[in-house]
């Protein structure tokens, strides 16, 4: 990426990529809670767990929401190929997320256990699936896809779960896991808090266990994911950070400092997002088996007015956003304290 040269696609790339971060993030947090959710004993824990989440969950998905707008306005041939390839995988992650909202809406609208218990496996199913499906929609980018010279999906659904996107899968899913551990340790205190911090080193070793295969894949048998990293080994200062963010999880978590854990966590997602980014530009889809067939940043974009027209609006709707994810996060910052308005 020759960032002393910047062009409206090349824009257009990096900001739906910190739009994507931000969607991993923050709602990565609420799909990891969601995973754990299981794991609690107790309608008294579920419920501190919900609660943990609750006020944001739904402002998370905005990213989401705004990413899928971006990609559709700035490259309308990516966002066609995509979506009508991973036609089915896309509504089965709709209705994983709609199922998490309900469950958090509903769960405590009735007493009874079997209702309860109920909304609890659909809230973690739904976690588990949707955390398990975005990684699986990574792994397919990074690996390829086959798409025909008229820049159509030409294969099946099927042909999306091969060993590599199930993979990346899982290690998004543990990566959730751990990045939601974290974020419960913060929201909660007492017995809660306790068996949390006993949960996050297990999360920890999943995930960099995880990490490890993945990474060992990748450089054997992806290896235009790593081309550009050969080729300039600068680059390598962003594998170092994200180690190193990785590494200071368990060293922060053992000096209470939840808040350190958190940001390092944040870190080990934008370093693995920004490494992720820079090894697939100027593609935003790769091909496979044939890589002339690829969609780029300039085959797949619209004409370089909307381009600029999009540009104006999101400089003023992207402050917006943050700003409202700002106040939400600070209106409700601190431990969750139940009440008769919780869920």
């Amino acid at each position: 990426m020759n960032l002393g040269a910047l062009d409206l696609n090349t824009i257009w790339f990096i900001l739906i990529g910190v739009l994507f971060v931000g969607y991993a993030m923050l709602d990565g947090f609420d799909l990891g809670v969601g995973a754990l959710h299981l794991f609690t004993k107790g309608d008294e824990e579920r419920r501190v767990m919900l609660n943990a989440i609750g006020p944001v969950w739904d402002g998370n998905e905005v990213w989401l929401v705004t990413g899928g707008g971006a990609l559709f306005a700035a490259f309308p041939n990516v966002y066609a190929t995509v979506f009508s390839g991973f036609y089915l995988a896309f509504v089965l992650l709709l209705v994983a997320l709609i199922f998490r909202g309900v469950a958090i809406e509903f769960r405590s609208k009735q007493p009874m256990r079997w209702w309860r218990q109920m909304w609890d496996i659909s809230f973690s199913a739904g976690s588990i699936l949707s955390s398990l499906l975005i990684g699986v929609a990574m792994g397919n980018i990074a690996w390829g896809i086959p798409i025909d010279e008229r820049g159509e999906f030409a294969g099946t659904f099927w042909s999306l779960l091969h060993p590599y996107a199930l993979l990346l899968g899982g290690t998004t899913l543990a990566l959730f896991m751990m990045h939601g551990a974290i974020y419960a340790l913060m929201k909660t205190e007492g017995a809660l808090h306790d068996k949390l911090r006993g949960w996050i080193n297990q999360c920890i070793i999943f995930f960099i266990i995880c990490y490890a295969v993945t990474t060992m894949a990748t450089l054997l048998y992806v290896p235009h994911m790593a081309a550009r990293l050969r080729a300039n080994p600068w680059l390598f200062s962003i594998a170092l950070a994200n180690m190193l963010a990785i590494a200071n999880i368990p060293r922060e978590i053992h000096r209470g400092r939840d808040w350190q854990a958190f940001l390092s966590s944040c870190t080990v997602m934008i370093t693995l997002m920004g490494l992720f980014g820079l090894e697939m530009f100027p593609n935003l889809v790769w091909s496979h088996p044939n890589p002339a067939h690829s969609l780029d940043i300039y085959n797949a974009a619209s004409s370089a007015k909307t381009l600029g027209i999009m540009l104006i609006i999101a400089a003023t709707g992207v402050p917006v956003v943050l700003a409202y994810t700002v106040s939400i996060y600070w209106i409700f910052r601190g431990k969750v304290r139940l009440d008769r308005m919780s869920y």
